[in-house]
């Protein structure tokens, strides 16, 4: 869930802030590397670019940046297109994954690079960076240089370099990728309050999902160049719109099957090892192939065979596989009938349960009619 403001939130329902029209980035030979994508960026949105290697993000962003030139469509900032204007015309700035400071420069001189290129004044300068070391809370290291800093710290100064000369836009790139995984998520909250304090609309590229769905107001999910869906982090992860980011995101149990009854209030699909009664329409043909995808966390597992409103429908039987015990979570690999594996998360609300699963027991799963997601493409 993302830790983002309301306000953000609602400001995508504004006029767009920066528009990317049916942009293409071929670099011949058969490279595409972005195909057609259009995007429209609320002021104030921290909006996240995610997706696998070469999936097209980072050349996406660079071309926001002015480091790479369309090949065809329009990039509309308030009105204005910025399709062929040079980098250092944009109101943008770029933080690069490797931070990119000056290893010879203090925390200071760092800061304050660009306001003096830009021929700022030296009390101006000197009141600016004093304030951005203040948002970053490093004023105690202003005089230190990089090599004494930790990589967290290292990453606030680049922020703060970035945030000095007040850009209209931020452009992230991996920005929390050279952290380590305990850091990175304690970093994740404290640089979305410091862009929402800054008020600054930003970019962010990705291919960290949890990273995504914790910093971003909305979310485009990127294959092959293309954009698959934009959405809240929460929209993206319920309801998603194909089986390739229904798989992308989080951890998801995938069932191909086929639709036999589909009713304006509920559809039923026939599966390998199970049938679905999905409490919802899908306006499909009968007969027709669909994947109906389930989240572990909404399922649940008993010893006996549950009974319920829609049985015998939304159960299955198989064997403990596999357990992972994760503190807060047991995550359980059910092998079924067909030799498919499906996974069932629960959570550890007790410290000692009266019924615990293990190796080798059988059990039955059970998912309610609005666990599932039915997915036709």
């Amino acid at each position: 869930m993302s830790v983002a403001a309301p306000t953000a939130a609602t400001a995508s329902a504004a006029a767009p802030f920066l528009q990317i029209q049916d942009v293409v980035k071929d670099f011949g030979g058969g490279a595409v590397a972005v195909n057609h994508v259009s995007i429209d960026i609320a002021k104030g949105e921290i909006f996240a670019l995610l997706g696998s290697s070469g999936c097209g993000k980072t050349t996406l962003l660079r071309m926001l940046a002015g480091f790479e030139t369309p090949t065809s469509g329009r990039i509309v900032l308030e009105g204005r297109d910025i399709a062929g204007m040079a980098p250092y015309d944009r109101p943008f700035n770029m933080m690069f994954q490797s931070y990119a400071l000056f290893p010879h420069l203090t925390v200071f001189e760092n800061i304050a690079f660009g306001l003096k290129r830009d021929g700022m004044p030296k009390d101006q300068i000197a009141a600016r960076v004093e304030a951005m070391l203040k948002l970053v809370q490093l004023g105690k290291y202003a005089q230190r240089k990089p090599h004494q800093l930790s990589g967290g710290q290292q990453q606030r100064v680049a922020l703060a370099r970035s945030l000095a000369k007040s850009p209209q836009m931020l452009l992230l790139d991996e920005p929390l990728g050279a952290l380590d995984k305990k850091l990175r998520e304690e970093t994740q909250i404290e640089l979305v309050n410091i862009i929402e304090g800054v008020g600054v609309t930003c970019v962010m590229v990705t291919h960290d999902q949890e990273e995504a769905m914790t910093m971003a107001t909305r979310i485009a999910v990127m294959s092959e160049g293309r954009v698959l869906q934009v959405g809240p982090p929460s929209e993206i992860y319920e309801t998603p719109a194909t089986r390739f980011v229904a798989d992308f995101i989080g951890n998801v149990n995938m069932m191909e099957g086929t639709l036999t009854k589909d009713w304006p209030d509920h559809v039923i699909i026939s599966c390998a090892d199970c049938t679905h009664y999905v409490g919802h329409g899908i306006t499909g043909t009968e007969g027709m192939a669909v994947s109906v995808a389930v989240r572990p966390e909404k399922i649940e597992l008993s010893s006996t065979e549950p009974a319920g409103e829609h049985s015998p429908h939304n159960k299955v039987r198989g064997t403990v596989k596999d357990l992972s015990y994760f503190g807060s979570f047991t995550v359980y690999h059910l092998q079924l009938a067909s030799g498919a594996v499906l996974k069932v998360s629960e959570s550890n609300v007790a410290r000692h349960r009266d019924e615990q699963l293990t190796w080798g027991d059988a059990a039955w799963a059970h998912w309610s009619p609005t666990a599932q997601v039915v997915l036709t493409q």
